[in-house]
C-alpha cells in the first residue's frame, strides 16, 4: 500500500521557503559556508550504472520516472543482501558476521523482533542465525551498536525516541554467529538500570571503557566493561549541550567529541583510560564551523605519523573534514571532502530533487577508513547517495573510485517497519537542510527557480524514491560491508581496477 503524497501549490511552498529562510537567516546571523572543490571522480567502468546529474544528487526525474528503483553504481556491485523489515539507523560487522540495529517501534512490528545476527561467510547467501532480545535490543539500538575486536565485545544501548536511558547489553561474540549476553543483571533486567544516557557510543581501543552519548542533554558516560558481567559508570560529565558520536586516539587518551551544533570537542580522557580514583576530563580544545552541523562522529588516522581525524557532518552539506589534532589544543581543518550537490551554489539544486524525500538531504553519515595509519580509502555512508568510496591516500588530492546508491523502495514505507526512513517520510520537506540552503541565500547563490520541481511543496507523505545509508561501510579486502535503513544489509564489491587492499587493511570507524 503506498501512502499519498500530500503537495502544496508552487506558490504557496515558495511562501514558506521565503519566511523558513528569514527565520534562518536572522538565526545564523552573517555566517558563510566553507566553499571547497567536491571530490574528483574517476571514469565509470562498463557494466556500471553511473548517476544521471550532478555527483550524489538523484534528480527529480530519475525519482518520478522510477528510474531510482533501479539504483545507480560506479565501480561497484552487489553481492548479496538480507533487507528484511529495514536496516535500522547503524549496523556493525564482526569477523563473518553482521549485526543489524533495530528502530522503535517499527521493529517490534512483525516476526523475529530484535537485533539479526547474519553469518556472511558467503556474502552471496547471508544467513540469519540469531536474534537478540534483550531490552537494549528491543528499545531501539539508534547510534549505539559497536563492537571491539580485541576483546570481541559487542554493546548495544536501549534509544527508543532520540536518547535513551539505563539499558546496555554486552555481548561475547567469539562465535559472532551466536553472540551470548554477559550481562544478564545491571543494563538487562529492567529492575537494575545502568545510570546513563544513550543515543550514540563507542568503545576505548583496548576495550576496557564503553562511551554512552546522549544528545538532549549532552550527558557523556565513561562505562567500565573490565568486567563486562558488571558494567558500571566510572566518570560522567556534560561537555556540551548536545553532542553525538566518538572517536579515540589508539592510546585511549584522547576523545574526540563531536558537536551536534557543528564542530568537534577534544578531551583529555588520560584518567580515565588509567582508572583513577576520581577522573577528570578537561576538554584541550572547542573547534567549531558553520559549515554542516549535527557532526555525526570522528574517525582517528595517521598521516605520516601526523594524528589527524576524519570528522563526518550529518547535515548541512559539510560532507566530512580532515582535521589535524597534532596540538591538542590547536586542532586545524586541513581539508574536506564534499559531493557536487553539497555545494553551496547547489543547495538550489537540493531542493528542487530532495523535497518529498523527508527530513535528510543528502549528507555523509558514517564513514570507515581502511587502516589507520595511512589510510588509503575511505568508505561513507551517504544519506540519498549511497555507499561513497574515496582514495585518499593524499587527503589533499582526494579522488572518489566508486559509489552504489541502492534501488529505492518507492512506495514499501508499510513493510519497513524497521527503516527510520519509512517512518520519518510522515514529513515529507528535507528539513535538515535548510541551515546550508539559508547559506547559499546569503551569498548570493541560490537560484529559486532552480529550487522548483515537480516535488516542490511535498511537505508531507512523501516516497521513498532514494533510500537512506547511514551504517559505516566497513572493509573487507575488495568488499564492503554494511546497511542502509530501507535495502536492510548488503554485501558490495569495489572494483579491483580502482581499489588494491593494503596488506594490512584493518578497517576503522574510531570507536
Amino acid at each position: 500500500m503506498t501512502a499519498p503524497m500530500i503537495t502544496f501549490s508552487a506558490r504557496a511552498h515558495r511562501r514558506a521557503g521565503l519566511v523558513l529562510a528569514a527565520a534562518l537567516l536572522v538565526s545564523i546571523g552573517a555566517v558563510t559556508a566553507h566553499s571547497a572543490p567536491p571530490a574528483a571522480r574517476i571514469d565509470c567502468l562498463p557494466g556500471s550504472a553511473p548517476e544521471s546529474g550532478l555527483q550524489g544528487d538523484v534528480p527529480a526525474a530519475d525519482r518520478d520516472s522510477g528510474r531510482s528503483r533501479d539504483g545507480f553504481h560506479c565501480n561497484m556491485r552487489l553481492l548479496g543482501a538480507a533487507g528484511g523489515r529495514g536496516g535500522g539507523i547503524t549496523s556493525v560487522t564482526f569477523d563473518h558476521c553482521a549485526y543489524v540495529g533495530t528502530f522503535f517501534p517499527g521493529d517490534l512490528l512483525g516476526p523475529d523482533a530484535g537485533v539479526q545476527v547474519l553469518d556472511v561467510r558467503d556474502p552471496a547467501a547471508p544467513v540469519h542465525t540469531a536474534t537478540l532480545t534483550e531490552p537494549a535490543m528491543l528499545a531501539g539500538t539508534w547510534e549505539s551498536l559497536k563492537v571491539n575486536k580485541a576483546r570481541k565485545l559487542l554493546v548495544g544501548a536501549g534509544v527508543p525516541a532520540l536518547v535513551g536511558a539505563g539499558l546496555l547489553s554486552v555481548y561475547d561474540i567469539s562465535d559472532c554467529a551466536h553472540p551470548r549476553l554477559l550481562n544478564p543483571g545491571i543494563g538487562t533486567d529492567l529492575s537494575l538500570p545502568l545510570p546513563i544516557t544513550a543515543h550514540e557510543g563507542g568503545f576505548s581501543p583496548d576495550g576496557r571503557t564503553y562511551w554512552s552519548s546522549g544528545t538532549a542533554p549532552g550527558l557523556l558516560s565513561a562505562v567500565d566493561l573490565t568486567d563486562p558481567a558488571n558494567p558500571r559508570v566510572v566518570w560522567q560529565g556534560l561537555p556540551g549541550m548536545s553532542m553525538h558520536g566518538i572517536g579515540v586516539s589508539p592510546d585511549g587518551n584522547r576523545l574526540y567529541l563531536a558537536n551536534n551544533l557543528g564542530g568537534m570537542k577534544i578531551l583529555d580522557i588520560s584518567a580515565v583510560q588509567r582508572r583513577d580514583p576520581a577522573p577528570h576530563v578537561p576538554e584541550l580544545a572547542d573547534l567549531t564551523w558553520s559549515d554542516g552541523w549535527a557532526t555525526q562522529h570522528t574517525v582517528p588516522v595517521t598521516y605520516g605519523g601526523v594524528s589527524h581525524v576524519f570528522a563526518v557532518d550529518e547535515a548541512g552539506s559539510g560532507g566530512v573534514k580532515l582535521i589535524d589534532v597534532s596540538d591538542d589544543r590547536q586542532p586545524r581543518i586541513t581539508g574536506s571532502i564534499k559531493l557536487e550537490i553539497n555545494l553551496p551554489e547547489h543547495q538550489d539544486s537540493v531542493l528542487a530533487s530532495a523535497a518529498g524525500g523527508s527530513l535528510f538531504a543528502y549528507d555523509a553519515h558514517y564513514c570507515a577508513a581502511d587502516r589507520p595509519a595511512d589510510p588509503t580509502a575511505l568508505a561513507c555512508g551517504w544519506t540519498s547517495s549511497g555507499i561513497r568510496v574515496f582514495d585518499v591516500r593524499d587527503p589533499g588530492k582526494v579522488t572518489e573510485i566508486g559509489y552504489f546508491n541502492p534501488p529505492a523502495r518507492t512506495g514499501e514505507n508499510l513493510a519497513l517497519s524497521n527503516s527510520p526512513h519509512a517512518l520519518a517520510s510522515i514529513i515529507g520537506l528535507p528539513i535538515l537542510a535548510a541551515p546550508s540552503v539559508a547559506q547559499a541565500i546569503l551569498r548570493g547563490e541560490f537560484d529559486a527557480g532552480q529550487a522548483l520541481s515537480s516535488r516542490s511543496g511535498t511537505a508531507a507523505f512523501g516516497d521513498l524514491s532514494t533510500d537512506w545509508c547511514f551504517s559505516p561501510p566497513e572493509w573487507r579486502g575488495n568488499q564492503l560491508w554494511t546497511t542502509c535503513a530501507d535495502n536492510g544489509f548488503m554485501a558490495l564489491e569495489l572494483s579491483p581496477q580502482v581499489y588494491t587492499p593494503p596488506l594490512d587493511q584493518n578497517s576503522t570507524t574510531g570507536s
